[in-house]
């Protein structure tokens, strides 16, 4: 069995990790800006979820495939990340989810409704997934992670774009949100979870926690 990487590039091949309870499947689309995707699959049920629809609605739904998706969760109200979300969303029936400081963004970029709007501590399920709705303010109001505690393993956290390797995501100048970003990082990431967590960012390459550890406070100290 081909041991998964988590290095992907748009037009190229998705790669795809097997737990004992959860297939993840991740993808990069639009060359510019390489967004990353990811199809989560429950073993026991099928059922399927995918986070952030950003581009590309053709191959996200070929990657679903005839299970398609029961739920499509925006990690953030940031245009790359949701511009297939109206066709994904209408060609699977799927119920939309994204935090809820950001969803009245989504729904105004998009024209598509978010149907479950989640705060910190929320529980998403699919299938016999549960995924636990960590949100980092900062990057944007509503970013929200999302954390999955594998029974068999380490945890595994979809970032968006709050955790990168090498640093937390972009504010964008304003010295108040990477305050605010890097103290929820910190806090809420860092701070409960132990160094074998994996994460998925939404642009890249994955890393763990343990990798990044060391260096929070040389990101606090340069501010970016």
């Amino acid at each position: 069995m081909t041991t998964y990487t988590g290095n992907v590039s748009p037009g190229g091949t998705p790669d795809t990790r097997e737990l004992s309870h959860l297939i993840i499947t991740k993808v990069a689309v639009d060359p510019q800006m390489s967004n990353n995707c990811y199809v989560l699959r429950c073993r026991a049920t099928d059922e399927q979820v995918l986070i952030d629809a950003a581009d590309d609605a053709q191959a996200l739904l070929n990657l679903l495939g005839a299970a398609g998706a029961t739920k499509v969760i925006t990690t953030h109200q940031h245009w790359d990340h949701h511009r297939a979300l109206k066709a994904v969303a209408e060609a699977t029936g799927a119920v939309v989810v994204a935090g809820e400081p950001d969803a009245d963004a989504i729904t105004e970029q998009t024209e598509v409704t978010v149907d479950d709007r989640v705060e910190h501590g929320d529980v998403i399920e699919f299938g016999k997934v549960r995924l636990e709705v960590i949100r980092i303010t900062g990057h944007t109001p509503g970013s929200i992670v999302l954390k999955y505690d594998d029974p068999d393993g380490t945890p595994h956290l979809w970032t968006g774009d709050s955790l990168f390797p090498g640093g937390v995501g972009n504010t964008f100048g304003d010295a108040d949100a990477f305050v605010s970003l890097i103290n929820d990082v910190e806090e809420r990431i860092f701070g409960t979870l132990p160094d074998e967590t994996w994460f998925y960012p939404g642009h890249g390459n994955d890393s763990q926690l343990g990798a990044e550890r060391p260096h929070l406070a040389e990101w606090r100290e340069r501010g970016w």
